[in-house]
């Protein structure tokens, strides 16, 4: 590692500790020609898989996009940021362990309205009428009775 102060290359670690859920190292350094003190942070580098569009284009996964879809589903409704960021968490999980290099866009869409039925009804509805193009009411009351049933079936009230 090379100090941040004097680029040597001599640094010693003094403490490390685990950070963020465990997922990253924080290391105190200490430059032996300079003593200069100063942090580094270790953690994996996760590739996600490339996004298969439904035109057949592919682009890399865009974290941005699925926390903005998320964040336009739940706006206004009573859904905490620590709720949402467990579910984007969830969601980038699932794609790493498909182990696959590609997914589709649909999957993503899909993973991402599984979730949403979990956070809230309204946000999920929001989603889906976008994300499955409702063209009238009548889809829009196809997806609250599909609701409904399944609520009803799983004995929730």
């Amino acid at each position: 590692m090379h100090c941040p102060f004097c680029s040597a290359t001599d640094t010693k670690v003094i403490d490390s500790r685990l950070v963020a859920d465990g997922h990253q190292v924080r290391r105190r350094r200490e430059c032996l020609l300079c003593h200069e003190r100063f942090t580094t942070f270790e953690g994996a580098e996760l590739v996600m898989p490339r996004v298969v569009k439904q035109d057949g284009s592919r682009q890399p996964f865009d974290e941005d996009k699925l926390r903005g879809g998320m964040l336009r589903a739940v706006e206004k409704r009573p859904v905490s940021m620590d709720e949402i960021e467990q579910a984007l968490s969830k969601i980038k999980s699932t794609l790493r362990a498909t182990g696959e290099r590609e997914v589709t866009s649909k999957m993503i869409g899909n993973l991402m309205m599984d979730h949403l039925v979990n956070l809230d009804k309204v946000a999920y509805i929001r989603f889906a009428s976008v994300y499955r193009a409702f063209e009238d009411v009548s889809e829009f009351g196809e997806a609250i009775a599909k609701l409904q049933n399944d609520k009803s079936k799983s004995g929730k009230s």
